[in-house]
């Protein structure tokens, strides 16, 4: 559905040439939620206004649908826009405009009939959930139901894909979940693309198929959600599924065993399973057969994509050859293990 053919976009400011992007390659499939994620000032917006052509990118070919981009006319490429919808991190509402007329403007602009405007407006509406909000204004609603009238609003055009830039960053936990909720039914029921812009793991975790790390304006990383989260590659990604996930142990618990680290005999890990795994007792089975000892240090489940997901950071005592079978054995078992730094 897009394809993103080795992607650069070069600025010139006052202090010279930089790039936002620098050699992307993405593929995103039809009807899949695809996220792509990274810190502030990793080009997440520079890129996802390539896809759209808002922002020409300097080189590389986008495709859309089949269609390439780069070689439309102007006239072509607002009718290939009609397509995409957009979402927005600060909703981009009329203030003078009604909840039902912010969401009947991009139909006004294509010269709909009043009938037809009425009728998608309503569906949009209780689509949405807000049918009973249809005549207040943007400065009498919530923010979470702001940002329903833009979502409302950017499926008027019926398009095939919707892209989301930080559309969840300025809400509340509470009300970025039923957003998220919400762009997952219309994924469902109206099977959209979906690519979500956004600097929160926690988003990717609840709501993505796959997901791309963007830093420095280049992709270090890509894969399915699951995976990613289970054997994250590059250290920006530890970083990040570090704020839901202890990839490392705090300081504090570092000290008051470091005594044991040191003397040789003692190893940490981290440990990481999925589906079936959560609930077999593979440590009670390691810790009988192997005749070692586990501190559990930290502990997390949880689910992704509707696959249960653990993950353990522990302290191993025991003989090193004893430590190392024990490690063979939960890796032939599936279990991703990677050994902790400690100092």
């Amino acid at each position: 559905m897009i394809e993103l053919n080795h992607i650069t976009q070069q600025f010139n400011g006052q202090n010279g040439s930089f790039k936002a992007l620098d050699n992307v390659s993405l593929q995103i499939k039809a009807g899949e939620i695809f996220g792509i994620i990274g810190r502030s000032g990793a080009g997440k917006s520079t890129l996802i206004r390539a896809i759209n052509f808002l922002t020409p990118p300097t080189m590389g070919q986008v495709t859309v649908d089949g269609r390439c981009l780069n070689d439309l006319s102007k006239k072509e490429l607002r009718i290939a826009r009609r397509d995409i919808g957009m979402i927005f991190q600060h909703f981009n509402l009329l203030s003078s405009r009604t909840v039902f007329d912010n969401v009947a403007l991009p139909l006004e602009l294509a010269h709909k009939s009043k009938t037809e405007i009425r009728t998608r407006v309503n569906e949009l509406l209780e689509l949405v959930g807000l049918t009973a909000q249809r005549d207040q204004y943007p400065a009498q609603i919530s923010g979470g139901q702001k940002q329903r009238v833009g979502i409302a609003r950017a499926l008027a055009s019926r398009p095939k894909m919707l892209l989301s830039d930080e559309a969840t960053s300025a809400l509340d936990p509470e009300t970025t979940r039923s957003i998220l909720d919400l762009l997952r039914q219309i994924n469902s029921e109206l099977g959209l693309t979906i690519v979500l812009i956004t600097h929160q793991m926690e988003v990717i975790k609840q709501v993505c198929e796959r997901v791309a790390v963007l830093d420095a304006g280049q992709v270090i990383e890509q894969g399915e959600v699951i995976d990613v989260f289970m054997r994250p590659q590059h250290e920006i990604t530890r970083s990040m599924i570090g704020d839901l996930v202890a990839q490392s142990l705090p300081a504090g618990v570092r000290e008051r065993i470091i005594h044991k680290l040191e003397a040789g005999n003692h190893f940490l890990y981290r440990l990481a399973f999925v589906d079936t795994d959560v609930d077999q007792p593979l440590l009670s089975t390691v810790i009988r057969e192997f005749q070692l000892d586990f501190n559990i240090l930290h502990g997390y489940i949880d689910e992704i994509q509707g696959q249960a997901f653990g993950s353990l950071a522990v302290m191993v005592g025991g003989a090193q050859t004893s430590i190392q079978a024990a490690v063979q054995y939960l890796r032939g078992r599936g279990v991703v293990i990677e050994e902790l730094p400690y100092v």
